[in-house]
């Protein structure tokens, strides 16, 4: 596994935008994930670690695109009928066997290779409908339609890839159709990235387990089971290592083990000042730590470092805050693209969408705010989607993040949203993935 600067995370300043928080992160990040050889039928959903050209062109030969006739364009009469004789059949698979002549036609099928032409006239180069063709009852002449165009209903060689051409790029997401293609291109293995190992725990005297008796003051932890099943679905593997107590010893015992088995290590809670919380001290203790703090709502500073095992080896250390709202907008606005830079995805930026916001919302200037909201129909003047605000919008409340779609994005320069507005929307459809 590659190795990371220790000045990676470098930065304690004052407040900064999240664009330019993560421009200087990323800035100074490479892809630490192992990478290795898998059968393309196990590829799904892995990293590609290699560019992928293709060998040769795909398809391999000029074929019929339909179910007809193939010809030679210039055999035809440009304002009447054509007849020629029919020599042969061409099926999927079952060349023709031998080069068609001038004046002649080949009854052929969708997929089918176009046959070859003698070496003075080129090959046959159209391929004239079933519907607009008509043949004797014994098969051995077609009637052609005219008006057709030269070239009509075959596809080149080459027609969907060119031989020697970038079909995959590094970095990309294999889903079902890049495995398509690798097997369009006649590979059975491909180089991928090896999922990037992440630890996760919580921390808290107050934070109980699910399924457990709930202690007077305590709460149930519910940012490991969310945080934890965002990490899997954007291709991480979760150790969930539980809730550590505030133990100072344990904690910096568990985060020196974590280090020499994983590449990064998440946290959520123990990172503030507060005589409980030891995260931080633990880290500070083990390597270094930075706080990022970053000019988004709900959301606080994001605590990133780097953590040194007793072997040597470096784990990027995230601190993520407690309330559940703030810990998986920092997630999604701060954790995923660094988690994904470091896995080696080539496209870390989540997609946007435009749609209607059927709300007003006051903000503080120099601020970027993620309002939750669910899609409601459609904009009767525009057709774009009408986002409706969730009625709660606390940072601990949780309800609001399942009753939402996804998040309206105010950009820092905005103070006031009127109703009606065309605004940015992140579908968590799109985040969790």
């Amino acid at each position: 596994m590659a190795q990371l600067t220790d000045d990676c995370f470098a930065f304690d300043g004052p407040l900064i935008t999240a664009a330019d928080a993560l421009a200087r992160i990323l800035g100074n990040l490479t892809a630490i994930a192992d990478v290795e050889t898998v059968p393309v039928s196990q590829a799904l959903n892995r990293l590609l670690a290699e560019d992928v050209t293709a060998p040769h062109a795909v398809p391999p030969y000029a074929n019929s695109a339909v179910d007809g006739y193939a010809v030679y364009h210039a055999d035809l009469n440009a304002d009447a009928d054509t007849i020629l004789p029919v020599v042969g059949r061409v099926a999927a698979g079952r060349p023709l066997g031998r080069p068609l002549k001038r004046g002649e036609a080949v009854q052929i099928f969708t997929g089918a290779p176009m046959p070859d032409g003698m070496a003075e006239t080129g090959g046959p180069d159209t391929v004239m409908m079933l519907e607009d063709c008509h043949a004797d009852d014994d098969g051995t002449r077609v009637v052609l339609r005219p008006g057709i165009k030269p070239g009509a209903n075959r596809r080149l060689a080459g027609d969907d890839v060119a031989a020697g051409s970038t079909v995959l790029h590094a970095g990309s997401r294999l889903g079902p159709s890049e495995l398509g293609m690798l097997a369009a291109c006649g590979r059975t293995e491909v180089l991928v990235r090896r999922p990037l190992s992440v630890a996760l725990f919580s921390t808290g005297d107050e934070v109980t387990e699910p399924g457990t008796p709930l202690p007077p003051g305590a709460l149930y932890d519910s940012n490991r089971y969310a945080i934890g099943a965002a990490l899997q679905s954007i291709g991480c593997a979760v150790e969930d290592l539980g809730i550590l107590p505030d133990d100072p010893a344990r904690i910096r015992a568990t985060l020196r083990d974590a280090a020499d088995r994983h590449a990064a290590i998440l946290s959520s809670g123990g990172m503030s000042m507060g005589e409980e919380d030891h995260v931080r001290a633990a880290v500070e203790a083990l390597g270094s730590l930075n706080f990022w703090r970053v000019a988004i709502k709900p959301g606080r500073p994001v605590g990133m470092g780097l953590i040194k095992s007793e072997t040597g080896q470096k784990a990027v250390l995230i601190g993520l805050p407690g309330n559940p709202v703030a810990a998986m907008t920092t997630f999604i606005a701060m954790a995923r693209p660094v988690l994904l830079t470091l896995a080696g995805a080539a496209v870390t930026e989540v997609a946007r969408f435009r749609v209607i916001a059927d709300f007003g919302y006051k903000k503080k200037s120099g601020r970027r705010e993620f309002v939750r909201a669910r899609l409601d129909g459609r904009d009767e003047a525009t057709s774009l989607p009408r986002a409706v605000k969730h009625g709660r919008s606390g940072a601990g409340v949780l309800s609001s993040m399942v009753g939402a779609d996804g998040f309206v994005e105010l950009p820092e320069d905005d103070t006031h949203l009127e109703p009606g507005t065309t605004v940015d929307f992140l579908p968590f459809a799109e985040v969790f993935r």
